[in-house]
């Protein structure tokens, strides 16, 4: 297909009349339309079509309908079908009453060049711009950011289940790419074991019945993966996805012991960033925060927060579920710089602060970064007795730091934290702390010889936290800090609204872009309650909650 832009983008009067009569009072679709115009152009789509070929439908109107698709809940029938039937799409989309629209294949057709070209971006920037021109998105104000999980489109695996899936997975492909030479090479118990779905089996009961099942399935699939690489092969079976997620798993699952395959131990597997989960989904990682696990991915949604405007999505970031979110600050902001969005005032949760973010964010783009910074962990914090590091004077240009006896460091030097991050270890002398009076104060156990440390962040980055750590104790700052928990909503609003718990389609580039529709549509429902004058819904408060007593709200809040 070859993309040749068609039409001036003018809504034919036919369908101006029409939608007018049966629309009276404007539908989501007619609103939008009016007033934002165009959303987008075919143009901007471009480079995902070749030169030559057969005339491909709108780019631009198919941008248009995958998001009202989102903000509708529409599946790609029921959108392709809007599309043809329904008159306020034709006027949001500037199509004549006859136009027969397109067949539904083609969304899922657009999906994938987004996908592949990682333009789902450009549908949310298009509304973004759309919005700053009426004045409706405001730059250099507040922002505030939260992420969430987001299911795998598979479903949970449990082992013996993942690696027989996996196996079967390859052999289908298998089966269907080299038919001949495959048949040669499967044994006859294959066809019992691996014919049918894993999940239509009966594993044993017993743990050893299991580990023996586990094993005979490493051994064939062991078996499988030698005449795959042997030379007797055709070279191109290793370059099937399936065959190397089948070498991947049993890689990171089996090993051979004295000539037997044997399943390796939990120490011995790879850590959950690599650890694959599912053939069907091998982007997806199993993530953990609190008492949530899940097998999926992260999204991150920023929007805005001003009062006299409508709280648009500014920045949609996916990532899989093992990325925490102290690492996504300083992308968000170097995403959000891309498109002209930074604010002044960045809120969030105390997941994202960290002492090189708080320093980036505001050296690099002019950003104040404010959440819930960690507190000093030090063991004298942590028993609220004793000397912190802040009864401490530190001397960064002599490179030395003063206790509260006096005494000076002997040793300044550079080193890692566990976070991988920057550190300073400032250590004591034992001639020192050893007759100090104030040892037991200072060191919290007193029967141990070795001297007072201190583990500092670089000056600037001390300097960020010890400044964010005593504003955060300010009644002021906690009361500005309210305004991040209006993400919340943000978030329910994308679950309830366009099935955000849950990604629709395989794969980290297909939920990036799922995600990236989903901010696009609730940016359009939301410009559309602006435009309507809709309140925004407060915070719902169930009867028995509203009975609460006063203290334990407060107990609560701290």
């Amino acid at each position: 297909m070859s993309m040749q832009p068609k039409g001036s983008g003018e809504i034919p009067a036919e369908t101006v009349r029409v939608a007018r009569a049966a629309f009276p009072k404007g539908s989501l679709a007619i609103r939008v339309r009016d007033e934002l115009g165009p959303l987008f152009r075919d143009e901007e789509f471009a480079d995902l079509f070749p030169a030559r070929g057969r005339p491909a439908w709108s780019p631009g109107g198919l941008a248009l309908v995958s998001v009202l698709q989102f903000v509708e809940g529409l599946t790609d029938r029921q959108a392709a079908e809007a599309v043809r039937a329904r008159i306020d799409f034709k006027y949001a989309l500037g199509l004549a009453l006859d136009d027969p629209g397109f067949d539904f294949s083609v969304l899922s057709e657009f999906r994938d060049r987004l996908a592949g070209a990682d333009a789902g971006r450009r549908v949310l920037d298009g509304i973004l711009v759309a919005a700053r021109e009426k004045r409706l998105l405001k730059s250099a104000g507040r922002a505030r950011t939260d992420s969430t999980h987001v299911l795998s489109a598979a479903r949970h695996l449990c082992w013996l289940e993942m690696v027989a899936e996996t196996l079967r997975s390859a052999l289908n492909v298998l089966a269907q790419s080299a038919p001949g030479w495959l048949s040669e090479v499967a044994e006859a118990e294959w066809f019992r074991h691996y014919g049918t779905r894993a999940e239509d089996a009966r594993f044993p009961a017993g743990r050893v019945k299991r580990d023996e099942a586990g094993e005979r399935i490493g051994r064939d699939g062991t078996c499988l993966l030698s005449a795959v690489f042997s030379t007797d092969a055709p070279a191109w079976l290793r370059g099937l996805a399936e065959v190397e997620t089948l070498r991947q798993v049993w890689v990171q699952h089996f090993h051979q012991v004295d000539g037997e395959v044997r399943r390796r131990g939990l120490k011995d597997c790879p850590p959950g960033a690599l650890r694959l989960l599912t053939p069907y989904d091998t982007d997806a990682r199993i993530g953990v925060k609190g008492d949530t696990m899940w097998d999926g991915y992260k999204v991150h949604f920023t929007e805005t927060c001003e009062p006299d405007a409508p709280n648009l999505i500014t920045n949609v970031a996916t990532t899989v579920a093992t990325v925490q979110d102290r690492s996504m600050a300083e992308t968000i902001h170097q995403q959000l710089a891309a498109r002209d969005c930074l604010p002044a005032e960045h809120w969030v949760d105390a997941g994202y602060p960290t002492a090189p973010a708080l320093v980036s964010a505001r050296h690099e783009h002019g950003i104040a970064l404010h959440g819930p910074v960690q507190a000093d962990n030090s063991a004298q914090t942590s028993a609220k007795s004793g000397f912190a590091q802040d009864a401490f004077t530190i001397d960064w240009d002599s490179r030395q730091a003063t206790c509260p006896g006096g005494r000076t460091s002997t040793n300044w030097g550079e080193r890692f934290s566990q976070r991988g991050q920057p550190v300073l270890r400032v250590v004591f002398s034992v001639s020192d702390c050893r007759p100090c009076p104030l040892r037991e104060a200072c060191i919290n156990t007193p029967n141990v010889k070795r001297p007072r440390e201190l583990r500092l962040r670089r000056r600037d980055e001390h300097a960020a936290l010890q400044t964010a750590r005593a504003e955060q104790q300010t009644d002021a700052w906690k009361e500005r800090y309210k305004v991040r928990a209006g993400v919340e909503g943000t978030m329910s609003q994308a679950v309830q609204r366009c099935g955000l718990r849950r990604s629709r389609y395989g794969g980290l580039a297909k939920t990036s872009l799922q995600h990236q529709l989903t901010g696009a549509a609730i940016n359009l429902a939301r410009i559309d309650a602006h435009i309507t004058q809709t309140p925004r819904a407060r915070t719902r408060t169930s009867h028995f909650a509203s009975l609460r007593p006063a203290e334990l709200i407060l107990d609560r809040a701290k």
